[in-house]
C-alpha cells in the first residue's frame, strides 16, 4: 500500500507577534483514496464556486473565504483521515529563532513528529498495518525553502520512516516504523496547481482556528490526530 501525505502551514513563525503555528493536512491511504477525495473536494469547491459566482481561476484558499465557507469546505473532509500540529511559539526557546537554519530545522522536526504520531494511532487502531506499507509520497505546499532545506526534510522524513533514527545523547536507536518501506517521495506544489495541497490548507486553517480561540479540538473531531508542541 502507498501513503499521500497533503500538507499546508497555517500562521507565522515567529514568536515575537504570533503565538501559535499550525501544519495540517490529509493522510490518504492508497491510490484510489487519493483519487477519490480529489474528485469528491474538487467537488465541494465547484459547489461554492458556483454559489459564490467565483472565477475559475481564484483561488479557495482559506484566507480568501468567510468563516462559513471555511467550515463548508472543511466538513466535506469529515471522513477523511487528517493530521496537525499546533506549535505554542512562546515556549519555543528563543534561540530557535535566531537563525534562518534554525526555524527550519525546528519546522522540519515538528512536521515529522505530527506525521510519525498521526501514523503511530493509527496503526493502534489498525487503520494501517505497517508490513503493508510500501511508499510514502509527501505534497507540501511550497514555500521560500532553499534547495538544502528541500533535501534536509527529504532526509529526516526517509530516517524516521525507513532507516530509522539514532539518538547521541542517549545512545539509542529508534527502529523506523515502517520496515519494509521502499521510497519516501517528497514534492513542492503551489496550492493553485493541486486540488489537496488545497483541501490541506482548509485542514491546517480550521487547526488554527480551534488553537487560536481554545476550543477542544476532540469536541469537533472528525478522523483528526493533533500533536502539541512543545
Amino acid at each position: 500500500m502507498n501513503i499521500f501525505v497533503y500538507s499546508d502551514e497555517s500562521g507565522v513563525f515567529d514568536k515575537e507577534h504570533n503565538d501559535i503555528f499550525v501544519f495540517g493536512g490529509l493522510i490518504l491511504l492508497g491510490k484510489d483514496s487519493k483519487e477519490n477525495w480529489s474528485r469528491k473536494y474538487s467537488a465541494a469547491e465547484k459547489v461554492l464556486r458556483n454559489k459564490r459566482h467565483y472565477s475559475k481561476d481564484y483561488e479557495l484558499k482559506a484566507t480568501h473565504l468567510s468563516n462559513g465557507d471555511r467550515l463548508k469546505l472543511y466538513r466535506s473532509l469529515n471522513s477523511c483521515y487528517k493530521f496537525g500540529v499546533v506549535i505554542n511559539q512562546k515556549r519555543v526557546l528563543d534561540r530557535i529563532f535566531n537563525s534562518k537554519k534554525d526555524k527550519q530545522r525546528y519546522l522540519d522536526f515538528a512536521y515529522k513528529i505530527a506525521v510519525k504520531k498521526a501514523f503511530e494511532d493509527m496503526i493502534r487502531q489498525g487503520i494501517i498495518l505497517p508490513n503493508e506499507v510500501k511508499r510514502i509520497y509527501f505534497y507540501v505546499d511550497e514555500h521560500t525553502t532553499a534547495t538544502n532545506g528541500c533535501y534536509e526534510l527529504k532526509e529526516g522524513l526517509e530516517q524516521e520512516f525507513k532507516r530509522g533514527t539514532y539518538n547521541r545523547n542517549y545512545d539509542k536507536y529508534y527502529p523506523p516504523l515502517f520496515y519494509g518501506l521502499e521510497e519516501v517521495n517528497l514534492e513542492f506544489y503551489n496550492s493553485a496547481s493541486k486540488t489537496l495541497v488545497r483541501a490541506a490548507d482548509i485542514v491546517a486553517n480550521r487547526i488554527y482556528y480551534l488553537a487560536r480561540n481554545k476550543i477542544d479540538y476532540q469536541c469537533v473531531q472528525h478522523n483528526l490526530f493533533i500533536t502539541f508542541l512543545p
